[in-house]
Parts: C-alpha cells; sequence; structure tokens
C-alpha cells in the first residue's frame, strides 16, 4: 500500500521565466576596410618591387588624408605563382604578389575619398567595408535595459493572466545575446564624383532570460 501526504509534500517553486529583447540604433563613427595592392610579373623579385612601390604610394596617400599610422595595419601579404590551364596542361604565368592593407576611417565623411585616393595610387582591390561603433558598449547597456523592461512586460502578462503577481524584482538574470548588424538607410557619404558608400545604422540587440517569483 503507498500513502502520501499531499499537504506534507515539497511544493515547487512558483517561477515564470521569460525571454526579453532589446534593441538600439546608432549611426556609425568609424570605418574598416581594406585596401589591396596586386602586382604580377615573371619574376617574382620584379612583382616584389613593383608591389612595395605602389603600397608604399598608397600608404602615403592616406597619410596625407589624415590617416593616422596607427590607424593602417598590414592585414596579409602573399606570394604564389600564377598558373593557366590548357588543353590539360598546366601553364606557369608568373608571379603574383598581394598586399593588403587594414584601415581605419575615423572621419566618416572621408571614406569615399579614402578609397578614391587609395586606388588612384595603386590599390586595385577594396574589401571588407564595416561601419563600427566606437562606443558600443554603451548601446549594448540600453539594450539590456529595453530587454529587461521588455521581460517584465511579457511576465506581468502572463501573471495577469494567470491572476496572480510577480515579484517586484527577478530573481535571475541571464544574457544570452548581444550583437550589433547593419540596419541600411540611404546616408550617403560621397558626392557625385566619389565613390557612393552608403552607411545607414547599426542596430545593437540585446536578449535576457528572466525568471520572476509569482
Amino acid at each position: 500500500m503507498y500513502y502520501q501526504n499531499m499537504y506534507h509534500m515539497p511544493t515547487s517553486p512558483r517561477l515564470i521565466t521569460v525571454t526579453g529583447f532589446g534593441e538600439v540604433a546608432a549611426a556609425p563613427n568609424y570605418v574598416k576596410l581594406q585596401v589591396e595592392v596586386i602586382t604580377k610579373a615573371q619574376e617574382a623579385r620584379k612583382a616584389q618591387k613593383e608591389n612595395a612601390v605602389l603600397m608604399n604610394q598608397v600608404i602615403q596617400s592616406l597619410l596625407s588624408l589624415g590617416i593616422q599610422q596607427e590607424d593602417m595595419q598590414t592585414a596579409s601579404y602573399r606570394i604564389s605563382p600564377n598558373y593557366d590551364f590548357i588543353d590539360g596542361n598546366q601553364l606557369f604565368r608568373g608571379f603574383e604578389v598581394s598586399n593588403a592593407l587594414a584601415v581605419n576611417v575615423r572621419e566618416m565623411e572621408k571614406v569615399a575619398l579614402v578609397i578614391d585616393t587609395a586606388v588612384k595610387n595603386g590599390a586595385n582591390s577594396v574589401s571588407g567595408i564595416v561601419f563600427k561603433l566606437d562606443d558600443a558598449e554603451k548601446y549594448n547597456h540600453q539594450a539590456l535595459q529595453l530587454a529587461l523592461l521588455n521581460a517584465r512586460r511579457k511576465a506581468k502578462a502572463i501573471a495577469a493572466t494567470m491572476n496572480v503577481h510577480i515579484s517586484s524584482e527577478p530573481i535571475e538574470i541571464e544574457e544570452i545575446q548581444a550583437f550589433e548588424q547593419p540596419l541600411y538607410s540611404r546616408a550617403t557619404l560621397a558626392n557625385e564624383t566619389n565613390t557612393p558608400i552608403e552607411a545607414g545604422l547599426i542596430s545593437v540587440s540585446a536578449a535576457l532570460k528572466v525568471t520572476f517569483h509569482y
């Protein structure tokens, strides 16, 4: 025979757990991009020498625009043989040298000018344009505050349906995710003579898993 006294059973904690989301949009205040010089020649040394001359021109031209030395860094450097394949045969075509320079542009209005100046002075590839926030942590904190408010509203709505009241303070908060992503808009950084670059806005999002007593 089995008997269980319901009055002495341990009670489960009365909890409501919800996920709150918060999002803040902010204008980027600097740009990361990569400019690259690619040269080809029959001899590796010749391709390397031509590449060095052009990359030095690119660097000097960016310095003349006010880009600081500490905002430029070599991202990659590669020397590789070039081959063509004709009728199943491998044909040597010389060497290719690639030198990529990562650049931080702190003045947003100069982004298009930086790209055009780099290309004019020898860069033949531009990639990896990313709009960034110097003060991303500030916007992350705002997104977290909004996420907590969102979670509290959800918990109150659930509690109201159950005819109960939640605790004034959550008993547990867990950050699930936080990230930045572009929200593209029509905010051009170029005039009619420069490369058009769209800055847009950056969305900073946060999500919290929040638990309340009721």
